[in-house]
Order: structure tokens, then C-alpha cells, then sequence
């Protein structure tokens, strides 16, 4: 029979958990940095996965010898693949409960991304406000992606609607901070190197018109649509590592909100970014997005269309060789946009899914 002498058995721990449900809306706090996990190498896979996912067909992005002809060092990744990348980080941190994302602003382009690139995020919380229901409320995080030199590549500014884990919690004290309603054309283009404006062959890039072919107040119907695949934005959406559970999990969306997955917005981004190839075939390089508003939830099944106006033209201080549209895009479901749906009277057209506002730039 085995004794034990003069030891006391230590009293058992109530077991840790090694998982996590992610922060709910009371979790956070203004001016908390947060630091997202996994630093993520983007490969030449990757951009041929984004490639075959929305099938952009702007030149500069999509061969090095167009690209490298006008002055890059070779053909750059994707503006939205780098976008969708670092807000894939930053979502098991700030958006994993959420119900869904709201908006964007003061969205800066600051630097190209090559295949072999490393990119890692982080987070500062910058406002919050809960909702009268008290089950909800809405986080603002202003995000930056980086390489691993501490220079930047990307910058946002975006709020999201968050569950709360618990209704009677007390949230920290409401703040909505203030966001620019439009960058400004000196802050834009830092991403884009100075390029050999008359080495760029319009023939091959698809359309003849260049920057000074533009006229403010000018519509362009994209004609085309897409609709959306079950699978294929689940595949984009992983290809981000986004995990958040309302794309994904029909189990717990079956009895939630809306009783079905709902499709990413950052894909409805894409897709229509895609679609104004046919009209702006030579607006190689989103610069910046002052703001987005994910006007309506979009489901498989459904078809986008789009249609942009031009907002602004604007020469960029001390550059000859591009100039820069700011463009507002909408994009609809199961709506051609021929006649350029948007608002009946102060109401949104009820078939229109997105709005963004963006500054592009094309060569002079």
C-alpha cells in the first residue's frame, strides 16, 4: 500500500480555457492598441486565387513586362487583395462576434506590395457606441498594415456593429470619433511610382482613355454581372483568413438575423471593382477609399452589377504622369444598372448593396 508523508494535496484549479469566443463590445476599450496575430507572406498563389475568384483584368496588376514597361519594378499585387489581407487579420480581434461592418474612411494606399512580402496589422480602438437595444453596439478601430520594417502599406479607418456578451454590462463611456469625409489629392499616390506615362500602351490595357478623357459628373453603366457562388466567397473569404462566424457557420446564422450566411462585404467590394474594368479599364491603382457604406446584406445566389459617377478630378502635386478620378461606385442585386439606381428620395434604392468612394489613379 503506497503512504505519502508530510505532503498535502494541492487543492484542484477550476481548468483554464485554451479557447477563446473573441471580444464582445464591452471587451473594448478607447485607445487599446492591439497587435493581430498571424503575420501573413503573400505569394504568387495568392494573387492567382484572387485572380480566378473576381477575374480583374487591369493591366498593370496582371503582367510584369506592362508593369515593368511603365516603371515598376514588376507587376504589383492586387490593391484589394492587400486590403482584404490586413482586414482579415484584424477581424478575430474586432469583428469576430460581429453583426456586421458598417463603413470605411480615410483609406490610404501608402506603399506597393510584391509577391514574397510579409504583412502583419495592428489595431487601435478609436471609438465605441452602444446601440439603445443594449444587445449591440458600435466599434470603430483604425487599422494599419505593415511590413515587417515597420513600413507602412495600408491604413483604414472602420466601424462595426458587435454583439454584446452580456446585455446589463457596463460599456466603456460612448465616443464616435470624427472621420474625413475625402482625402485630400496631396495625400494621394505614394503607392505608385513614378511611371512612363507614354510607354503606357492603351491598346494592350484594354481601352484608349486616359485621365484627361474624364469629365466630373460623368456616368458610366459597367453592363456587366456576377453572381454570387456559396462556395466562391467562402474561398475568397478564407483565402483572407477572416474567419468570422456570420460567413461561414449556417448552424448559428439559421438562427440568427438574417437565417443564412451573409457574403463578406470586402467580395461585394471586389466584384464591383472588377466590373468597372469595362469603362475605366486604365485606372490601375486604387490610391485611397474615402468611405464605404455596405447599404444592404447580399446572399448567394444573387447578381451584382455596377455603375460609377465621377466625383473629382485632381492633379497630384508634383506628378506629370498620373492624375487621379474620385469615383462612386454602386453596386446592385438582381438590378441592371442602365438607369444608375441609387436613391428614391431619401431612401436607398432597395436593390443596391454598396456604396464607395474612391480615388483611382490613371496615366496622363
Amino acid at each position: 500500500m503506497r503512504r505519502t508523508y508530510g505532503l498535502k494535496q494541492a487543492p484542484k484549479k477550476a481548468p483554464m480555457s485554451k479557447t477563446s469566443a473573441g471580444n464582445f463590445f464591452e471587451d473594448f476599450r478607447v485607445g487599446t492598441l492591439i497587435r493581430h496575430a498571424t503575420p501573413r507572406t503573400v505569394t504568387a498563389g495568392d494573387v492567382a486565387l484572387y485572380s480566378s475568384l473576381y477575374g480583374p483584368r487591369f493591366a498593370v496588376q496582371s503582367s510584369d513586362t506592362f508593369a515593368q514597361a511603365i516603371g515598376y519594378p514588376r507587376a504589383p499585387v492586387d490593391d484589394l487583395l492587400v486590403f482584404h489581407i490586413v482586414f482579415g487579420k484584424s477581424v478575430p480581434d474586432i469583428s469576430i462576434n460581429a453583426v456586421a461592418n458598417l463603413g470605411y474612411a480615410g483609406c490610404r494606399f501608402l506603399a506597393p506590395v510584391y509577391p514574397g512580402d510579409t504583412i502583419s496589422a495592428v489595431s487601435e480602438v478609436i471609438g465605441l457606441k452602444e446601440n439603445s437595444n443594449r444587445k449591440t453596439g458600435i466599434v470603430f478601430v483604425r487599422t494599419t498594415g505593415c511590413k515587417p520594417d515597420g513600413s507602412k502599406v495600408l491604413e483604414y479607418v472602420r466601424w462595426v456593429m458587435v454583439h454584446k456578451r452580456d446585455e446589463a454590462a457596463t460599456a466603456d463611456a460612448d465616443h464616435v470619433p470624427r472621420v474625413p469625409e475625402a482625402l485630400l489629392p496631396s495625400m494621394l499616390g505614394s503607392a505608385c511610382p513614378p511611371i512612363n506615362a507614354a510607354a503606357y500602351d492603351v491598346t494592350l490595357a484594354g481601352s484608349p482613355y486616359r485621365f484627361g478623357d474624364y469629365e466630373v459628373g460623368e456616368r458610366l453603366d459597367h453592363v456587366d454581372g456576377v453572381t454570387v457562388e456559396e462556395a466562391e466567397h467562402q474561398i475568397a473569404t478564407r483565402l483572407y483568413q477572416n474567419p468570422a462566424r456570420i460567413h461561414f457557420n449556417q448552424y448559428v446564422e439559421a438562427q440568427g438575423r438574417f437565417g443564412r450566411r451573409l457574403i463578406y462585404g470586402g467580395h461585394v467590394i471586389s466584384l464591383a471593382r472588377s466590373l468597372t474594368y469595362n469603362g475605366f479599364a486604365n485606372a490601375f491603382h486604387i490610391t485611397a477609399i474615402n468611405g464605404g457604406r455596405h447599404v444592404a446584406p447580399l446572399f448567394a445566389g444573387a447578381t451584382v452589377f455596377a455603375w460609377s459617377e465621377v466625383l473629382a478630378r485632381a492633379e497630384l502635386p508634383g506628378r506629370s504622369d498620373i492624375g487621379a478620378l474620385r469615383l462612386r461606385t454602386v453596386a446592385t442585386k438582381d438590378r441592371p444598372c442602365h438607369d444608375f439606381p441609387h436613391k428614391q428620395g431619401d431612401q436607398d434604392d432597395p436593390a443596391v448593396v454598396l456604396e464607395l468612394d474612391y480615388w483611382v489613379l490613371l496615366p496622363r
